[in-house]
């Protein structure tokens, strides 16, 4: 028993580092490698891809934790140890479905995929990237087949990203929630403030972008020591080891809050990612999140539940105001604390507002389901998409980079990802329920920018966590109910009808 409980975590060791070269891989080609080096990096990312699930799915290491399993040895293992044999025997079963050729084949495909959904955004042209996206949904109807999880296809790219969540679960959940956004859109639109609102034109140039995102990644209690900012086309967060985070914002525009606020999210993954669990979990499977919806409830809660907050801007607005060379003349806190939050519904799912985010998130959901299902196909895609944001949002994308385009997450094979950015804004609103309700004085903490209590309280109510329990346990067990859409529609509506006095 012995040698396996050493063969197994000496296992997990080498394939932390081994996902960690993949992750360093892909970081780079999303940031400083030549164009040109797409073909010779899908090459080693498949190798990379292709060694991890050959030691995944290994006899020997099955054949040990087959071993410890067995009730007279399992009954033994220190509480530690079973927790870990529990949760590698779950991800290893699944994984010893999937054929090796099939992940070296999926590896090679996503990294072609990347540079050709750029080619295809910077020329607004579907046609160059759809090619490339028929291999890929083709690959997802495979990687289904393999899985086979009960209910619709889909269920089984679901389960990779949010573990226990199923169709049947998040229809319910986004039918009501999509019927109550529409209708609280409806009524602000209705509203007069809504119809004399003007948006602020403050153009702030690359470099003072920078100072505002520098100063709120120190505020948020990051150091340079561990994590990286860099810029890459789509804003993203990857761990290339323990003390070793990169994250990235964008400063093409010149609206000084989308780097901003995407800074913000970005630190959210990346203070989760500091948080993972260490000491006896170090190196193993369950050092890291249980699901994408809990790790996206971190990026969402600092982002909108702190960030957007009115208490917040009462520390960054003077810096914005020191930073703007008096380009805030014309305007005040208040103003600016509307502006911030200004419901405008926009074609472009990472410029929306808070309101209408997730209806861009079940937009995607819908179209993947049917697309997995054979009820559209790739050549009416951006036909499909521009009618169903018409229908939620009255907006028409101007072309294909508006629309279909938009996202980088299909040229990686990221089916069933999507949902759970609304999975997690759920998620967040109840984290921050619970929060405010633990901690009266917690708005007197964001406004002197003191974020040392939240983070705290994060680490010990969800990064500490890990993968010990699911998703939804450390949910139910930090706010006594599992995925509420009720609470954050609740949150949408006491902070809008204030803001647009419904």
């Amino acid at each position: 028993m012995r040698e396996s409980l050493s063969f197994i975590y000496k296992e997990q060791k080498e394939l932390s580092t081994l996902c960690g070269i993949s992750a360093l891989l892909g970081w780079d080609q999303m940031t400083y490698m030549p164009a040109m080096g797409a073909q010779a990096r899908s090459e080693q990312s498949a190798i990379i891809s292709k060694l991890v699930h050959e030691k995944i799915i290994s006899d020997e290491f099955w054949k040990h934790l087959e071993n410890l399993s067995k009730p007279i040895n399992f009954n033994t293992l220190a509480n530690k140890d079973k927790i870990v044999v529990n949760r590698l025997k779950k991800d290893v079963e699944k994984a010893r479905k999937v054929p090796t050729d099939f992940v070296e084949r999926a590896s090679k495909v996503t990294t072609l995929a990347y540079p050709a959904w750029q080619e295809a955004r910077e020329k607004s042209n579907f046609l160059i990237f759809s090619t490339h996206l028929k291999k890929i949904i083709d690959l997802e109807k495979e990687y289904c087949e393999y899985i086979n999880l009960p209910g619709p296809k889909y269920n089984s790219l679901l389960d990779d990203y949010e573990e226990g969540m199923t169709v049947e679960k998040l229809n319910r959940e986004f039918c009501y929630l999509e019927s109550q956004l529409v209708d609280i859109l409806e009524k602000i639109k209705s509203s007069e403030i809504y119809k004399k609102q003007k948006s602020i034109d403050k153009k702030f140039n690359a470099e003072d972008q920078k100072k505002l995102c520098d100063v709120v990644f120190n505020k948020l209690l990051l150091t340079k020591d561990k994590v990286r900012l860099d810029v890459s086309t789509h804003p993203f967060t990857t761990s290339i080891g323990y003390d070793d985070v990169r994250i990235t914002t964008n400063f093409e525009r010149e609206n000084p809050l989308f780097s901003f606020f995407s800074t913000v999210h970005e630190a959210g993954h990346a203070l989760y990612e500091l948080g993972m669990p260490r000491d006896e979990f170090k190196d193993t499977v369950i050092s890291d999140s249980p699901s994408l919806g809990l790790q996206e409830s971190q990026s969402r809660f600092w982002e909108n539940m702190i960030a957007r907050n009115k208490y917040f801007w009462k520390f960054f607005y003077p810096i914005f105001i020191k930073t703007s060379s008096n380009k805030f003349i014309d305007s005040d806190i208040h103003s600016w604390y509307r502006y911030v939050n200004q419901v405008k519904p926009s074609p472009i799912r990472v410029e929306a507002d808070e309101l209408t985010y997730c209806l861009h998130i079940i937009l995607r959901f819908e179209l993947e389901n049917k697309l997995i299902d054979d009820k559209i196909n790739i050549n009416e895609l951006p036909e499909v998409w521009n009618e169903k944001i018409k229908e939620m949002l009255d907006i028409t994308p101007k072309n294909d980079a508006e629309g279909v385009l938009q996202d980088m997450h299909w040229s990686g094979g990221s089916f069933g990802y999507f949902p759970t950015y609304s999975i997690g804004t759920i998620y967040a609103s109840q984290l921050f329920k619970k929060l405010i309700e633990e901690n009266e004085n917690i708005f007197y903490e964001i406004e002197k920018a003191d974020f040392s209590y939240i983070l705290s309280w994060l680490r010990q109510h969800v990064h500490n966590f890990g993968r010990i329990m699911t998703a939804d346990e450390i949910i139910k067990k930090v706010c006594g109910e599992g995925l509420n859409s009720k609470v954050f529609v609740n949150y949408i509506k006491n902070k809008y009808f204030e803001l647009y006095e419904v």
